[in-house]
């Protein structure tokens, strides 16, 4: 009884928002979802279209927003059939992997499918008889000419589960599990979550409710989990000043990796229980969700002109994901720090990390974080992590350095007066609320100079090409001191990176200019032999711990089938730690900075 008691509460929540301004254009497109072959993994999918035309292109979308990948959506759908208003079969043919052509004079048009849905993925559709979750592009087909108008959906969820409807959308009054989007980029930015699901106690910001809603939550302590949750909403939200939705959900999607940020609620891989066995797990859950949050505003509101309305057709480049990426990256720290749920200590050691993960790669050498950002279609968002040697990097470790590096300088010129969060406010409300659209480069640029008021050319230098940045300079301006310093990190080094696959140890990877590189290993193959013993993981790891530089391991190593002995001599690896510290004796101004900064 208490729980339906909590969940018609939460039904109520969303059914008072009133959606009178989406009601005032025609509905064209109104779909019905039922799952009652949730055990075959099929959702049915029923699109009544008005949409005038002799002709109609339902198309089904090849990326979804939040994830910079092509998906195969189409590929999941089956069993499509069009018939006109008196169920009359219609003539249709498939123009394109993704495109259902459908001729019907201009009358309206009934489209039925289905959608195996067998993907657990945050960024995918997927459902079984115990959940279903729904990422819309991957379910709904659309057409262009009413890709900004509303649309309708109904739910009708698995009839074995409870009568919850997770999703950001509000629904329609008088009409049961009924939502209304504004237009398509609403509707694909709403997913929906539905099955054995528990809502744990809301709590309100600025007046506006926030949920949190999830699958088979494991046991943890759920209360003082929402109250870190509303410390995050409370520190990110007061970092823009205003709050632009009425309602936001959590929406924990079951155990896995991975989070998708949407309008008014974010889709999570949340693993709960496990996230809180030790503090660090704990912490980089927040910093993981306060990530997802802080979206809401820098990309979904404050984001480069490319970025909305889409084009759900192809891929949709834009150079500045170190900035709307990288950048939310430096928030989520930001926001835990803000928020009292991580130390200086941790937030040091976080970005320590961002600065290894690629200086201490060969990607630094070889790509920008421009580059990275424009490529991140082909590259994936951690660059190329399948290539022989990786010359590619990721703008989630380069960008939050950028990130730091301009908020320590804008706050450096202008003695501490304004900062990246001044930047940011004011992206937000003259780019968002007042023009209604994304900035371009060159505005961003513009506006960062100004803000700062001096010009700027090193930081976007730093941006656009593989110059390497002086690090020491920038944290000195925050009052913080960094080791640039090479140290021997590795006593015995070889560069052969292996994991254990089957029966057989395969050749992970290879370190650029590691030993193991220098011979020409590859990786893909397998460790045969080490100094003439089956290879195991822990023969490996003891002949290296064993080992110092300059001795010589021999390899029995196979690549495609060809059998090779290598003689390995092991080298000591050097490599910069870029440990950040503060520092000992700032001046007036660095402690300033700092002090304003860290807390």
């Amino acid at each position: 009884m208490k729980l339906l008691h909590k969940l018609l509460l939460f039904s109520i929540v969303f059914s008072s928002i009133s959606v009178a301004g989406a009601q005032q254009k025609a509905i064209h497109m109104q779909y019905s979802v039922s799952m009652e072959k949730a055990a075959e993994h099929l959702y049915h999918v029923s699109l009544m279209s008005t949409s005038p035309g002799k002709t109609l292109d339902f198309k089904m979308c090849t990326w979804t927003p939040g994830y910079y990948q092509l998906i195969d959506f189409a590929g999941a759908v089956q069993n499509f059939s069009a018939t006109d208003a008196s169920g009359k079969n219609l003539k249709w043919e498939k123009t394109a992997p993704e495109v259902w052509h459908v001729e019907n004079n201009g009358k309206p048009v009934h489209i039925s499918y289905d959608v195996k849905a067998v993907v657990p993925f945050v960024g995918n559709v997927y459902l079984d008889e115990s959940r279903g979750y729904i990422t819309p592009g991957g379910l709904f087909l659309y057409l262009d000419q009413e890709l900004r108008n509303p649309v309708s959906v109904e739910m009708k969820p698995y009839r074995k589960w409870n009568s919850l409807v997770a999703t950001g959308l509000d629904t329609i009054p008088g009409k049961r599990h009924t939502f209304l989007a504004d237009n398509f980029d609403v509707l694909y930015d709403s997913p929906f979550l539905m099955g054995e699901l528990e809502v744990l106690p809301s709590f309100e910001v600025a007046d506006k409710p926030h949920h949190f809603i999830g699958y088979k939550l494991p046991e943890f302590d759920r209360q003082g989990f929402m109250n870190d949750l509303k410390k995050i909403v409370e520190t990110g939200s007061a970092i823009i000043g205003e709050i632009p939705y009425t309602h936001y959900s959590f929406l924990s999607i079951g155990a896995g990796g991975g989070g998708i940020e949407h309008l008014n609620s974010s889709s999570l891989s949340f693993s709960g229980g496990e996230g809180f066995n030790t503090t660090a797990a704990r912490k980089k859950l927040y910093n993981f969700i306060a990530h997802e949050y802080f979206h809401h505003y820098n990309v979904k509101r404050i984001r480069p002109i490319e970025l909305g309305p889409f084009d759900y057709s192809k891929e949709n480049h834009t150079n500045m994901l170190w900035v709307s990426e990288g950048f939310t990256v430096y928030y989520e720290y930001l926001i835990t720090r803000r928020a009292g749920i991580i130390t200086p200590e941790d937030f040091f050691q976080d970005l320590q990390q961002n600065i290894k993960n690629y200086e201490n790669q060969p990607g630094h050498l070889y790509q920008s974080a421009t580059q990275a950002s424009y490529n991140t279609w082909s590259d994936g968002p951690n660059g190329r992590v399948n290539d022989t040697f990786n010359k590619t990097i990721s703008y989630y470790d380069k960008g939050p350095i950028l990130g730091i590096m301009l908020d320590f300088n804008i706050r450096n010129a202008t003695k501490n007066k304004k900062s990246l969060d001044d930047l940011m406010r004011l992206l937000y409300y003259k780019y968002y609320k007042k023009l209604n659209r994304g900035f371009t480069e060159k505005e961003f640029r513009k506006e960062c100079e100004v803000m700062a008021g001096i010009p700027m050319p090193e930081i976007f230098e730093y941006a656009s090409t593989v110059k390497a940045p002086d690090y020491p300079k920038y944290f000195a301006m925050g009052g913080l001191k960094i080791d640039t310093v090479s140290t021997v990190q590795y006593d015995s080094w070889a560069g052969l990176n292996i994991r254990k696959q089957g029966d057989f140890i395969k050749v992970a990877s290879i370190d650029y200019q590691s030993p193991a590189w220098y011979l020409g290993i590859k990786s893909g193959g397998n460790l045969l032999e080490v100094n003439g013993i089956a290879a195991t993981p822990e023969l490996w790891y003891k002949t290296l711990e064993s080992s110092t530089a300059g001795d010589t391991v021999k390899l029995l190593v196979e690549n495609a089938g060809e059998k090779k002995l290598i003689s390995l001599v092991l080298q000591k690896r050097k490599e910069k730690t870029f440990k950040i510290s503060k520092l000992e004796e700032p001046n007036a101004l660095q402690k300033e900075i700092y002090d304003s900064w860290i807390d």
